[in-house]
């Protein structure tokens, strides 16, 4: 029988966002699968929209634990992810995460449940780390955004000092970047985060990126210090924290949710029908919304680029009278059956990207589906709409795997055409095949297997040789 003290207890505690929830789950499958228990916290929905069922073999050492999610006004009912609600709500679902606050404390403090070694934590529970601390257990702030993102946003005392306060001062290069670069905001891409209820919260999401950073013992990377070396360095200086590198969490060996063969059938034998390299494929991720403006002009866009796509439209969460009126214009699904494929809902994401038709992918840039995309080496058509999309687009064009849909910088306006012509560009035109090289040649670093493994198991050696941290008696 193993020695218990040859293992470790982690707790694992995302944001509401479906972009948080499956690495931070994914990563506890890797855990668990190392032979470590694993708690992982959530609330009901987002528990049946993700986990499923964990796979028997793991049972014994991943528990689930569900938390309801408290109500709040101005928060639907049903609504318990950022894919439920519009982003002008944001704030709201962050009230509602902050009374988990309470029965987590209790959970954490009942002795009737194990005491974790080490807590895994999003940027929203801000709180969370001076509880772990009080309890003497180990605090890693587990970041899904690159490490030029939390570069840009800056170190902690930047942003508990919400040293900028106005959406200009997002345009430009902050004075902690030392070195040339073009990763920054879009002014249209950062004015939305101000369209929000300023701090209806009564914490910003600045303080609770700077607190969550600077209470951590170490911070984990969703990537590889390879395809960003520049910027760990710099993220490493700027915080004064251990950095650890868990890989990307290739999507190869993710099991996706509400999965269903048939559907993937369906998809797969129209792919099968076209040639190699040849398929756009389109999806915008599940917090990304359009205008009908917007929606329009994508959508002739594609009718124009001449290349065959398969198009993921999900239903957008409502903000207002005028959002359930917006549809694809009159016609179009007929006019383009012969060479385009229009789903709505969900689609096994992965396994499309993995199709040897695929030729490039229209994304939004959410890190997320860059990974997969990266993983099988598809060059990208860049659409960015929100949160930290914008300057994962910067860093993708610096690193020259995709190519950026032109829009007007301040109001973010852009035509069919130029959609049209950044297709073409990325995935057929002579001009863009160094750009789809080095997105082929990416498949070598982040679909590497044995690479990311390896990684995983280093941040497992970590965990255990730091679990009693000695930063356990004080905050900071």
């Amino acid at each position: 029988m193993e020695n218990e003290k040859d293992k470790l207890h982690v707790v694992m505690f995302p944001w509401l966002a479906m972009g948080h929830i499956i690495p931070f789950f994914h990563l506890s499958k890797c855990l668990a699968q190392r032979g470590h228990r694993v708690t992982f916290i959530s609330t009901p929905r987002n528990i049946e929209r993700v986990v499923n069922e964990v796979p028997s073999d793991l049972a014994h050492l991943l528990h689930i634990v569900c938390f309801q999610l408290p109500k709040v006004e101005n928060l639907p009912d049903d609504a318990e992810s950022s894919m439920d609600i519009p982003y002008q709500k944001a704030q709201f679902l962050k009230i509602a995460f902050d009374l988990l606050e309470i029965p987590l404390t209790n959970y954490l403090e009942s002795s009737s449940n194990p005491k974790p070694d080490w807590i895994v934590y999003d940027y929203a529970s801000h709180w969370l780390p001076q509880i772990a601390g009080k309890l003497g257990v180990s605090r890693a702030f587990f970041s899904l955004f690159t490490a030029a993102t939390m570069s840009f946003y800056g170190p902690p005392c930047a942003l508990l000092n919400d040293e900028r306060s106005i959406a200009e001062d997002y345009t430009v290069v902050p004075k902690w970047i030392p070195f040339e670069t073009k990763v920054v905001y879009r002014l249209h891409e950062i004015k939305k985060n101000f369209e929000a209820p300023a701090d209806e919260s009564g914490t910003s999401d600045g303080a609770r990126f700077g607190a969550s950073i600077d209470a951590s013992d170490v911070i984990l990377f969703r990537n590889c210090v390879e395809f960003e070396s520049e910027w760990f360095s710099l993220v490493s200086e700027l915080y004064q924290k251990p950095i650890i590198s868990i890989g990307v969490l290739p999507p190869s060996v993710v099991v996706e949710f509400d999965s269903d063969d048939t559907s993937w059938l369906g998809i797969k034998n129209w792919l099968d029908k076209h040639n190699q390299d040849s398929v756009v494929y389109v999806a915008l991720g599940t917090e990304a919304t359009l205008n009908q403006v917007e929606l329009n002009e994508l959508a002739l866009g594609l009718e124009k680029c001449g290349l065959p796509f398969v198009w993921v439209l999900r239903d957008q969460p409502k903000h207002n009278q005028e959002d359930s009126c917006i549809q694809l214009p009159d016609g179009y699904e007929d006019r383009v059956k012969n060479r385009g494929v229009i789903y709505r809902g969900w689609v096994p994401q992965t396994k499309i990207l993995s199709h040897s038709s695929v030729g490039g992918f229209l994304t939004h840039c959410g890190w997320n589906s860059v990974i997969e995309a990266l993983c099988f080496g598809r060059v990208l058509i860049m659409f960015p709409v929100l949160n930290d999309q914008g300057l994962n687009t910067r860093l993708l064009q610096e690193k020259g795997v995709g190519v950026e849909i032109p829009r007007n910088e301040k109001d973010g306006f852009f035509t069919s055409d130029s959609v049209a012509e950044a297709v073409k560009f990325g995935v057929v035109s002579e001009e863009g095949e160094w750009l789809r090289a080095n997105a082929r040649q990416m498949s070598c670093l982040f679909g590497d297997r044995k690479r990311n493994e390896q990684l995983i198991d280093d941040c497992v050696g970590y965990f255990m040789e730091n679990r009693i941290s000695k930063s356990n008696s004080s905050i900071g």
